[in-house]
Order: C-alpha cells, then sequence, then structure tokens
C-alpha cells in the first residue's frame, strides 16, 4: 500500500511534536514547516499514534493543536504521486485507495474523538488536509494571515477525509458546497463570519490566545468537560461514520482517472489543468 503501519517512530521522523505543559495543556505541534507541513500518509500514521499517547494521559485535560513555520498546513504533499498506491488494474487500484483512505479515516476518528478537547490555532495556509485537521478541532482560533480552502476539485479528486461534512455541519450545507464545488480561498475575517473559527487575533498573540483558551478549559472539571464533548458531538456529528465511509468509496474512483495525474502535475506547475472527466 505505500505506507506504514507500525507505532513504531524514530525520535528524528517525528512530524508531530508532543509536549505536556503544567495546567493540563499539551501542545501537538505539526513540525514539517520546510514543506508547510505539508500532510502524508505518515503524518496520518504519526497522528493516530499520538492520539494514543494523548487519549489515557490523566495529566493532559486539552490539547492545543499547533504548526511551526508560517503555515498551519498547506495540504497534501505534492510531492507524493497518485503511483503511491498501487494495483494489479484498475479496480484494484481502487479497492486499495479505498481501504487506504478508510484507514486515515480510522486515525482521524481516534484523533477527533478524544475525550480532551482540542483547540486549533491556525496560521498562515491551512488548505486541504490541513483545512480538514483543523476542522475535527473542536475550537478553531486563526491569525489575521490565514487562508483557508478545499482545492481538492481543482486538482482532480475528491475531498476524502471528512473535511466537507464537517464544514457542513459548521457553516451549513449551500456554503460548504461553494467552498469545496470551487476550491475558493477564503481569509480569516470570512472564516470568522462563517462560524469556522471562534476567535481571530494577531500571529503574534495566536498561541498565547489559543493557549489561554485551553487553560480556561482545562481548569474545569475535566470529566464534565469530557462529557459535555461527547454529547455535542454526539448530536453534531450523528451519520458522520456513515457518511465518511460513502465518502471513502466515492473519492477512489478519481484516483485511477485521467484528471488527476493532470491535476497534480498542472499544479506542481502552478499551471491551470485541464480536465477531460474521464
Amino acid at each position: 500500500m505505500g505506507f506504514r503501519t507500525s507505532p513504531v517512530v524514530e525520535e528524528d521522523e517525528w512530524l508531530l511534536k508532543l509536549e505536556v505543559l503544567d495546567g493540563g495543556v499539551a501542545l501537538l505541534t505539526l513540525n514539517h514547516p520546510e514543506k508547510l507541513n505539508a500532510w502524508s500518509w505518515e503524518a496520518s500514521r504519526q497522528l493516530g499514534v499520538r492520539a494514543d499517547q494523548i487519549r489515557f494521559d490523566d495529566s493532559i485535560r486539552v490539547v492545543v493543536l499547533r504548526a511551526e513555520g508560517r503555515a498551519f498546513c498547506a495540504g497534501i504533499d505534492l510531492g507524493m504521486p497518485e503511483d503511491r498506491v498501487t494495483g494489479r488494474s484498475p479496480a484494484e487500484k481502487v479497492r486499495n485507495y479505498y481501504e487506504g483512505i478508510r484507514w486515515v479515516h480510522e486515525r482521524f476518528r481516534v484523533f477527533s474523538e478524544l475525550p480532551q478537547p482540542i483547540v486549533a490555532a491556525v496560521q498562515g495556509y491551512c488548505l486541504g488536509f490541513g483545512f480538514e485537521l483543523a476542522l475535527m478541532a473542536d475550537i478553531r482560533v486563526a491569525s489575521d494571515d490565514a487562508k483557508f480552502a478545499l482545492p481538492e476539485a481543482t486538482i482532480g479528486v475528491g475531498v476524502d477525509a471528512g473535511g466537507d461534512l464537517r464544514l457542513s455541519q459548521e457553516v451549513g450545507v449551500g456554503y460548504a458546497k461553494l467552498l469545496a464545488l470551487t476550491g475558493r480561498r477564503i481569509d480569516a475575517a470570512e472564516a470568522f463570519r462563517l462560524g469556522i473559527l471562534q476567535e481571530v487575533t494577531s500571529r503574534e498573540d495566536l498561541d498565547s490566545t489559543a493557549l489561554g483558551i485551553a487553560r480556561e478549559i482545562a481548569n474545569n472539571a475535566p470529566l464534565a468537560v469530557q462529557s459535555i464533548k461527547r454529547s455535542i458531538d454526539a448530536f453534531a456529528y450523528r451519520g458522520l461514520l456513515e457518511a465518511m465511509k460513502f465518502e471513502a468509496l466515492s473519492s477512489s474512483v478519481e484516483f485511477v482517472s485521467e484528471d488527476m495525474p493532470a491535476g497534480y502535475a498542472a499544479k506542481a506547475k502552478r499551471e491551470q489543468a485541464t480536465f477531460e472527466g474521464f
């Protein structure tokens, strides 16, 4: 399949750094700034490993999800070509992508369903998988230079990790379709107006603002906080699991299309792709 499922991570291989602070707050930091924290199969695997570490750590009451560098996450690593997942036939390749995407969903579900609340601190580019990751947080704070988009349709693939589904819950179906079907970028002010963000601040104050919210939560009764998170999520995201399964299958088809490699190649060259629809 082209990716590891082993939980072993060498110290210098961590793409997500975990630091537990005093007062019950943990920092989970995307730590690949030289590539704008571009996402990969390995990043998904490590996210699951980190979530397992956080889950049963009683010293952690709240998680702040943040990133090093000038971008939160610029999306999928364009150095991740379509042939990372192979198959002896188009049908087998679709099956392999389907299982790979489902595997990613399982890692993301462990993270998004952590008992501890997650506060995301977003700066710069928050695109594609990066946007989807931020949408898994319970509360989102961004600096005023943040840019958000789900650009998958402009590359020739479907949104495959639930970002469009979570966005529908956050902003309504119409706006979710507008953003996902066009791939349009919006700034922090627009994201705040739509309800994607709960606070907007300066880049200088981003970490302190997110940490302030996290510490407010951490000072409350942890079992009550976790109960509230579970109850709201059970209501807000009912039906999400079934929809994610459908999304995994639906989006797998595009991975054997001719449009996908054309889209990836054009995006890497910063050109406009011409899509033929097959």
